[in-house]
């Protein structure tokens, strides 16, 4: 009987890019598990629980573990909603109510991102092509240092037939997204960005590709208003379902 998968597609996601969520969908199904999505998902609640709103992050995650209460796992095409879910949602439990308290523990050590999924639990070997023939791979901050996502995609990215991995200078560095902190302080967000997009450039690579569509909004954004048109920004999950194309 298929893994029974439930996929929180995330705010971002379903507002700026659904393609991300419709190809972890694909890569999900190839690997065989059985994928719910529930239709009335919103947010993780992290970036209540950022800002020290405690009590909205609270009912957020109270409302996401009832939508996935049937789920043998929860998988996150995103390294900072699955941290939040992983690493932050235990931190809620003395807010939550006892008689919910098993079930919000037990969906914080169910819960993955996409890629560490793919790997550590589905050990999935699928095989693709892609239009890419070179790539650079930068690693968002939550999912490195939360999760420990750092040799998961570039695994799955090495089964892509004809892509060439370019490592940049810095890739663990941060992008200077960070939620919140790229309105507060602006301009030091912009002079990160600008030196992320440097090492990208430098690497000569077709393509840059990441695990966080707020790390890739950030960065694409910056690569266009430095006059660059060319350089892909990738979802990993696009380039392992094949989803390359133009938008």
């Amino acid at each position: 009987m298929a893994i029974r998968v439930g996929l929180f597609v995330t705010c971002l996601v379903d507002l700026m890019r659904p393609r991300i969520g419709f190809a972890a969908l694909e890569l999900l199904q190839a690997a065989g598990c059985e994928v719910v999505v529930p239709e009335a998902q919103t947010c993780c609640g992290q970036p209540g629980y950022n800002s020290g709103d405690r009590a909205s992050a609270v009912a957020l995650a109270r409302k996401v573990a009832r939508e996935f209460a049937d789920c043998e796992y929860v998988v996150v095409p995103s390294g900072s909603c699955a941290g939040m879910m992983r690493t932050h949602y235990p931190d809620l439990l003395n807010a939550v109510p006892e008689a919910e308290r098993d079930a919000l523990r037990a969906l914080a050590e169910r819960s993955y991102e996409l890629t560490d999924f793919l790997v550590n639990v589905m050990r999935y070997t699928g095989k693709s092509k892609s239009s890419i023939k070179s790539y650079t791979y930068h690693d968002s901050c939550s999912g490195l240092r939360e999760l420990g996502i750092k040799q998961q995609p570039r695994a799955l990215l090495a089964q892509v037939e004809g892509a060439e991995l370019r490592e940049m200078n810095e890739c663990e560095q941060c992008c200077g997204f960070g939620g919140t902190f790229a309105i507060k302080y602006g301009d030091i967000s912009a002079h990160i960005a600008e030196r992320k997009c440097e090492n990208i450039t430098a690497s000569g690579a077709d393509a840059v590709v990441l695990g966080d569509l707020g790390c890739m909004l950030n960065i694409e954004g910056r690569l266009r208003r430095r006059g660059d048109a060319k350089t892909q920004v990738l979802h990993v999950a696009e380039v392992l379902a094949g989803k390359t194309g133009d938008r």
